[in-house]
This record gives C-alpha cells, sequence and structure tokens, in this order.
C-alpha cells in the first residue's frame, strides 16, 4: 500500500480496545469514522463522547481525535490514527436544532437522518412507506449544511434520501452501503440514488458487512472488485470509497440494540430474514483492519492505477469532509455564537 496515500475507512463500530487501535495502525489506516450513537438520546451520546475522551488518555499513542479534516493529515504525520465522530441516527439532537452546532462544536463531524425506522427527520429503509423529508427534516439539512457536518443516508429511504440530496447545498453521502445491482437488501442503494449522490459530488462507501454483499459472507474479493469497479464507471472514480462497517468483536447484544433500540421487544430481522438474527460470519479476506492492503492489492490487479486507488482508499473521503467543513461555521464560531 503506498505510504502517500491518506487511508480513512467510513464506518466502524468495533468493541473497542488497544489491540484494535494496533490493528488499524498496523494495517496503514490514517482515520475511521466511529459511530458514537444508535438510539442514544443526547444525554447518552455524551457519555459516549466521554468514553472516547478516555480512550485518547488511555491510548493517546496510538489515537486521536479529528474535529477538522486537517486532523486526519495530522494524524498520519504523528503516526497516530484519526477517530471522526459520527451519529447513525438522528436521536443525539432529540428535536432540538440547537444541539446540532453544540455536536459539531463536541467533534461530531457526520450524523445520519434516520436508522432504519421513520425519525422525526424522514424515512429509514425498512419502512413500507417512505413520506420524504420532514418539515424540520429541511431546518436539521440547513443546520448541518451551517456548521459543516455531513449529512449520511446510508439507512434511509429512496425517496427521503433522493430529496435531502436535492435539499443539501452540500454533497451527502453514504458512507456504508452497495448498489443494489450486486445485492437487493433494503439498505443496498438504487442506480437512482448512485447518480443523485454522484450528480451532488458526495459518495458512496462500500460496505463489507456480508449481508450486504453478493454472496453473503461467500462474497469473493473478486467480486467485491468487479463492483467497486462498476460503480466506479458509473459514479466516477472521485465519488466512491470505503465504509468496512465493521462490527469486530462485538457481543450479540449490541446487535440487538443496533436493530431493536427501545422500540421492539422483539428481534428485528431488518432484512426480512430470521436466518440474519445474529452476527454473519466474516469475510475468508477481511477479517480485521489488517487487511485493507489486500483490497488495495487487488483493486490494483483489476485495473486501478495508483492515483485512482489513493482516491479509493481515503483521498475521497477527505476530500468530502474538507467540502462539508467549509462553511459559515467557522466564522459565527469566531464570533462565539453556535
Amino acid at each position: 500500500m503506498n505510504q502517500e496515500w491518506i487511508v480513512i475507512d467510513g464506518l466502524q463500530y468495533s468493541n473497542w480496545s488497544r489491540e484494535i487501535f494496533d490493528q488499524m495502525r498496523l494495517g496503514g489506516v490514517n482515520a475511521v469514522h466511529v459511530t458514537v450513537a444508535y438510539h442514544e438520546n443526547t444525554r447518552e451520546t455524551l457519555t459516549r463522547l466521554g468514553e472516547w475522551n478516555q480512550r485518547f488518555e488511555t491510548d493517546g499513542d496510538l489515537i486521536r481525535p479529528v474535529f477538522q479534516p486537517e486532523d486526519i493529515v495530522t494524524a498520519k504525520a504523528e503516526g497516530r490514527v484519526g477517530i471522526i465522530f459520527g451519529a447513525q441516527n438522528c436521536s443525539p439532537i432529540e428535536d432540538e436544532i440547537q444541539l446540532i452546532g453544540v455536536l459539531r462544536r463536541l467533534g461530531l463531524m457526520i450524523m445520519q437522518l434516520t436508522y432504519n425506522n421513520q425519525s422525526l427527520l424522514g424515512a429509514g429503509c425498512y419502512e413500507s412507506e417512505d413520506g420524504g423529508i420532514t418539515r424540520f427534516g429541511r431546518q436539521v439539512i440547513r443546520e448541518m449544511n451551517r456548521v459543516g457536518m455531513l449529512i449520511d443516508m446510508s439507512h434511509s429511504a429512496e425517496r427521503s434520501t433522493l430529496e435531502a440530496i436535492d435539499f443539501s447545498e452540500q454533497p451527502v453521502i453514504i458512507s456504508h452501503a452497495n448498489p443494489s445491482e450486486f445485492r437487493p437488501a433494503l439498505r443496498n442503494k438504487s442506480n437512482k440514488v448512485l447518480d443523485a449522490v454522484a450528480q451532488s459530488e458526495g459518495l458512496l462507501g462500500f460496505s463489507l458487512y456480508p449481508f450486504h454483499l453478493k454472496n453473503g459472507p461467500d462474497c469473493s474479493l473478486e467480486d467485491f472488485c468487479d463492483m467497486v469497479a462498476w460503480t466506479a464507471e458509473r459514479m466516477g472514480i472521485e465519488r466512491i470509497g470505503l465504509g468496512s462497517d465493521l462490527c469486530q468483536s462485538q457481543p450479540q447484544a449490541v446487535l440487538e440494540w443496533m436493530r431493536n433500540g427501545r422500540w421492539s421487544k422483539q428481534m428485528d430481522y431488518g432484512e426480512g430474514s430470521a436466518s440474519d438474527s445474529g452476527w454473519p460470519d466474516a469475510l475468508s479476506w477481511f477479517q480485521d483492519n489488517r487487511d485493507f492492503k489486500g483490497i488495495a492489492d487487488a483493486l490494483s490487479r483489476k485495473g486501478f492505477n495508483d492515483h485512482e486507488l489513493g482516491l479509493i482508499m481515503g483521498g475521497n473521503w477527505l476530500n468530502v469532509l474538507s467540502r462539508a467543513a467549509t462553511s459559515s461555521f467557522e466564522t459565527s464560531n469566531e464570533s462565539g455564537s453556535a
């Protein structure tokens, strides 16, 4: 893997440990977008952020927080891994728009408008009806644009996703999903969505979660590379990256929290199959952060040149984060307002 590349994984939610942080560094990963909330409210999200502060104290030789995109470049220069905070739901802001600016100040750089279900902002991808972006949702999109927080529609339904892209003045991303052309999972995205993301100069992060790949856990590295090549042709090389959705060493209880939260007494099968009620078997070619090099090597064999690989492995993530961060929020910070 070229040492000049900035390598960024666009989504992980692992059972964090020093061992995993060390694997990130050994794998040449410079930054990772980590989930700090699925269904957590504001107070609970603050606790998650506090837990990360403790990790920065304990393992500060391996990791550092990312508050602005340039912190990723600094992390690489220091030989540490930058940690990018993101929320997979809008639950941290509850029903208070002012909290968007507050959370951005605390380092939240990315937020999904929905997580599978209908939220106050839009429809999730598991809902049978998609009413699109709500009145509150439009206000939130405008505020996220203002403060430089990336809008993520990974778990959102199609109409809501397309309306968010249309309404946003900044790029909209899909941090961790795949084209439905290769696996018709509820969370995977149609060609119409892929085209809209590309048109907004956003980004699609390819998921390595087996349930969203061709042939599931039996997906071959060659099949994955075929999907990347097809998507690059459709969306453009500057609109794709990686969002592995790695949930390393997590217990079943965490999967149940992700899917059920507090809203259901029964396991939400999500994709519609009881066989998907547990963690999938890991891919043979992607077990942890040390395996990113194998993906880069396989994409090279597929025909991507060094410049293109640098974009896919993280350059495009850095670019989209940088564009979103360029907002009036920086000016308002100077005057002391949120």
